[in-house]
């Protein structure tokens, strides 16, 4: 009795020092990158928990997430073990299986819910995943145990952000910043939603802050430059959208922008050699003929203006208001009335909000025909649309609908 147990014994100790020679062999040739010798080496032993760890391990190393995903999943069938769920987890992510890796972090964090690097973890998947009421309370239970940590509450923010709230999103980025002020996510992400409130103090104080930490952020650049456009600084904008252009050169919004600002400054032909660049760099944006229509028109071009403006309400899937109301210009310099009617009444179709179009209409409609009925009809509309918009075509509206009234009177008509 007493031989056979000391066989045994031989038995189980031979075996383990041959599991740890391989596994020392194994580990060895990975090491020195020969990692196919050492997977054929791991499959000559009998699986167990570490000889799938270890495969899991060198395939996770070359990036096959997929394969240690499935020895990961293999190592955990022989026992449970922490680190290996989340190693496991890890490479769900990286598969972009985040729904499966929030399921290993839920159940580890059931045991261990003061393990906040995981929690931090899950806070963010809830974000990738679009699940904001379990992202709101996880980083409010971060921030509560850690007052201090600024990307909690930028992602608190981000929380609310998803879950349509946006003055909580607000609050949780004004306190991002004031626990990190050089925090430029949270920076850039504030001069944009006061943006968006058209808050323009606040926007210009986020984006100042946020350009003095990175002179080359794009976004940031953007808001300050459609600012300045909006205040007519075009010079001051100029040398920001020379360094925009420099850093991607891919992106239209430099050229589209240097275009238009030296178009506002009277500096045709730099904005003609931008919006050519334009049209070269997206045939699809047709703005770029739109204002080259326009440059043709200052320079008496009538024949490249129509060609121009005829291009852009072709290429144009947006509102083409601006594009139809600029042909309807040149016909009338071409004193084609007739056709300019036309583009003039596509042009309000196209945006029926544009009141210098609907003027324009009704007013070669009152030159050019005789009889004053569908002009009548087209300033009583815009009286009933536009009063008060502008005065001095207010003005004149209102007499000639006293003076077309008056005529038809005499005539003995009524108008309706």
């Amino acid at each position: 009795m007493k031989k056979i147990i000391l066989f045994l014994c031989i038995g189980a100790v031979l075996k383990v020092e041959a599991q740890t020679s391989t596994f020392a062999l194994s580990d060895s040739l990975f090491a020195i990158g020969r990692y196919k010798m050492a997977l054929l080496t791991l499959d000559k032993m009998e699986a167990s928990f570490l000889s799938n760890v270890k495969k899991a391990n060198i395939y996770e190393a070359i990036d096959n997430f997929k394969k240690a995903s499935e020895y990961y999943e293999l190592a955990l069938t022989f026992k449970e073990n922490y680190s290996t769920k989340l190693k496991l987890a890890k490479n769900y992510r990286s598969l972009k299986q985040s729904k499966k890796a929030i399921v290993i972090y839920e159940e580890i964090l059931e045991k261990d819910s003061l393990n906040l690097v995981l929690k931090y973890k899950l806070g963010k998947l809830y974000i990738t995943n679009k699940k904001p009421e379990k992202a709101i309370t996880c980083f409010k239970y971060l921030i509560e145990n850690d007052k201090t940590n600024a990307n909690y509450s930028y992602y608190l923010a981000l929380s609310y952000a998803l879950n349509g709230k946006r003055d909580p999103m607000i609050n949780s980025l004004l306190d991002t910043y004031k626990k990190d002020s050089l925090d430029l996510k949270a920076i850039a992400r504030l001069a944009n939603s006061f943006n968006k409130l058209k808050d323009v103090d606040s926007t210009q104080l986020f984006t100042g802050k946020g350009l003095a930490i990175n002179k080359n952020h794009i976004e940031l650049n953007k808001l300050k430059v459609n600012q300045l456009y909006k205040d007519k600084n075009y010079k001051e904008a100029i040398p920001l959208l020379l360094n925009l252009d420099t850093i991607d050169r891919k992106d239209t919004y430099s050229t589209s922008m240097l275009g238009r600002m030296y178009f506002k400054l009277d500096s045709l032909d730099k904005a003609k050699k931008y919006f050519n660049k334009l049209y070269a760099m997206d045939r699809e944006n047709f703005k770029a003929k739109t204002f080259l229509g326009h440059i043709a028109m200052i320079e008496e071009d009538y024949t490249t203006a129509t060609f121009n403006y005829m291009m852009a309400t072709y290429i144009g899937k947006e509102k083409r208001d601006e594009e139809y109301f600029g042909l309807g210009n040149v016909f009338l310099k071409k004193s084609q009335p007739k056709q300019a009617l036309s583009a003039y009444e596509e042009a309000f179709k196209e945006n029926r909000r544009n009141y210098k179009v609907l003027y324009q209409w009704a007013k070669l409609s009152d030159d050019y025909y005789k009889d004053k009925k569908i002009a009548y009809k087209l300033y009583i509309k815009y009286i009933e649309t536009f009063y008060e918009k502008d005065l001095v075509i207010d003005a004149f509206v209102k007499r000639r609908i006293k003076d077309i009234k008056k005529e038809y009177f005499i005539k003995g008509e009524t108008l309706k």
